[in-house]
């Protein structure tokens, strides 16, 4: 009765991370997060067979659940989102959903279909001790491909400078616990062993996912009244607050050159690598005011926190007004991934699907440009 007790343990916190999994989903979605609630939802799985398998001895059903979820899907997903966490190469994202979508099939049907030999008891049962030389050897390349993307996540967190380079490190550190934990439940079985490792796996995929989506004490945790905030900027004296430092880092010495010269400097031509990106949303019929005031707030925000971020203007279309057009200049490649991450953007989609149709994104590499020196102050003012 020790497992039973300790494999329904499991399995009601892995129902618990699910949910939770999915509520993170939901409200800040991203890839890393969709994949590990796929692999929370193949361990919760596994672990609810793995009850009724302790309560009433396994089977060949029970058997297979059990290891496609904790052997299988469960780890290779974990590892697959934190490779999506912490690699930015957009050919290494590719080539990891190529991996994903081989290593999730072929193996997933071998597993379902092999034949299993040998006497079951009530004891986690290891993959080696039912099945063949075929599934036994397809589990052991994906775990190795489950290796080379954890790998390949620390490593590439580990490179890249920043001040939240611990943090991310902290959530891979934790998800390659996870996956490691399921791993050797599903290759050893460790009798009792098994669903206390299996609760610590589940416990620290949870935790990871909490520390990537920690909340944050920002104007959002307002709901709607974020937005009633902005039409009471224009009464409020700017010196009753601190000016709130740029969530973007800054990657050069400020120079204080107006302190020393009689002006500002005289205008250069961009750098080569500045990039572009027009959006045009298509709203639904009497969406356009609500899609419009939440447009002012997201723009009054790029602009005072992202100092890379270029231009951020959203213009309407006269000819069609049922459309919207955002038109964004960035510094480097670099600073419109960070424009993605921050919390006030990713409110705004959020915010903004109920009043959108259809969108199309239109990503541009600036070749050459003239412009007025008060343009962006014009369009956003810093």
């Amino acid at each position: 009765m020790v497992i039973v007790g300790l494999a329904f343990m499991s399995a009601l916190v892995g129902w618990s991370a699910t949910a939770a999994l999915a509520a993170y989903a939901q409200r800040r979605p991203g890839v890393p997060v969709i994949g590990w609630l796929v692999a929370s939802l193949g361990l919760t799985v596994g672990l609810s067979a793995a009850v009724i398998g302790a309560l009433f001895d396994f089977n060949g059903v029970t058997f297979r659940l059990l290891h496609i979820g904790i052997s299988l899907l469960g780890p290779l997903y974990m590892a697959w989102g934190a490779l999506e966490y912490g690699v930015r190469s957009a050919q290494g994202r590719f080539a990891s959903r190529l991996f994903l979508s081989a290593f999730t099939i072929v193996p997933l049907v071998i597993l379902s279909m092999d034949r299993i030999s040998g006497r079951f008891s009530t004891g986690f049962p290891a993959l080696g001790d039912h099945y063949d030389l075929i599934p036994r050897s397809i589990v052991n390349v994906s775990q190795v491909v489950i290796a080379v993307f954890l790998v390949t996540a620390v490593v590439a967190v580990a490179r890249r400078p920043g001040a939240d380079r611990n943090h991310r490190l902290a959530v891979v550190g934790l998800v390659a616990l996870a996956a490691l934990l399921s791993i050797t439940v599903g290759r050893l079985g460790l009798g009792a062993v098994g669903p206390l490792l299996m609760l610590g796996a589940v416990a620290a995929l949870w935790g990871a996912a909490a520390l990537m989506v920690r909340p944050r004490r920002d104007r959002y945790d307002e709901d709607d009244d974020y937005y009633d905030d902005y039409e009471d900027d224009a009464d409020r004296d700017p010196e009753d607050e601190l000016l709130e430092e740029p969530v973007r880092r800054k990657r050069r010495n400020a120079d204080p050159y107006d302190d020393y010269y009689d002006g500002p400097p005289v205008r250069q031509s961009p750098p080569a690598k500045l990039r572009g990106v027009i959006t045009i949303y298509t709203l639904g019929d009497g969406q356009g005011p609500g899609f419009d005031r939440i447009a002012d707030a997201v723009v009054a925000e790029v602009a005072s926190r992202e100092p890379d971020t270029l231009l951020f203007a959203c213009h309407t279309v006269p000819s069609a007004p049922s459309q919207r057009i955002v038109y964004a200049i960035y510094r480097d490649d670099l600073a419109k991934e960070e424009h993605d991450q921050q919390p006030h953007v990713m409110e705004f989609g959020r915010r903004t699907g109920s009043h959108v149709v259809a969108t199309n994104v239109i990503e541009l590499s600036l070749a050459g440009a003239a412009a007025s020196d008060g343009l962006a102050s014009l369009l956003m003012p810093r």
